[in-house]
Formats: structure tokens, C-alpha cells, sequence
């Protein structure tokens, strides 16, 4: 079973409120999940984030892994320590198709040596 630790929404309309959950990673955003590690309030300012670090310490050293969202929660807080940034490589284009020699066909040449 791949455990994550992962935001489930809660709030209303415009005005989102999210909790700090270890989940299956198979289950839906705002379905069950196993434990319910804090709160996260990304309308105040600066934002609002409650955390019991002892039960997601625990929970990543068993193996869980933070979602992209979480991660960057988790290195604010200074729980987790921030990944070292790697540029992506830029992608290389195909080779251009060769352009074809202009040659005669077969059956164009056989007809030219046949008329002379």
C-alpha cells in the first residue's frame, strides 16, 4: 500500500481551508484517510499552518512521501530539508528528413532509352 501524506479540502467556495492527512494514495482527495496530521490556511497572511511534527516525522520515516504541495510545507516548517533545484534538460528535435536526389524513376529512364 503507497501511503502519502497529502492536503484534503475543506472550506467554502473561494475560501479554502485544507488538512495535513496520511492517506492511501489510491483513495480520492477528500476520501478516508488514516491520520489526520494538522491544518493548513493559505488565506491569512502569512499563512497559517499547524502541525504535529512528531506524527509526520514518524510517518516519513516509515515511508511515506509528501505530495509537491506538502513537501514545500514541510521545508517551511524545517522539518524536511529542500531538495537542491536541477534544471530540466532541454529536449532535442528529431533529425530533419534528407531530401531525396532527383533522380528518375525506373520506368521513366527504360522509356526515354527505348524511344532514342
Amino acid at each position: 500500500m503507497a501511503v502519502k501524506i497529502r492536503l484534503t479540502r475543506l472550506g467554502d467556495k473561494k475560501s479554502p481551508f485544507y488538512r495535513v492527512v496520511v492517506t492511501d494514495s489510491r483513495s480520492a482527495r477528500d476520501g478516508k484517510f488514516i491520520e489526520n496530521l494538522g491544518t493548513y490556511d493559505p488565506l491569512k497572511d502569512p499563512f497559517q499552518l499547524s502541525l504535529n511534527k512528531e506524527r509526520v516525522e514518524y510517518w516519513l520515516s516509515v515511508g511515506a512521501t509528501p505530495t509537491d504541495t506538502v513537501r514545500e510545507l514541510l521545508v517551511k516548517e524545517g522539518i524536511v530539508k529542500a531538495k537542491p533545484y536541477v534544471a530540466p534538460k532541454p529536449k532535442q528535435m528529431p533529425p530533419a528528413p534528407k531530401a531525396k536526389a532527383e533522380e528518375p524513376a525506373e520506368g521513366e529512364a527504360t522509356a526515354e532509352t527505348a524511344s532514342e
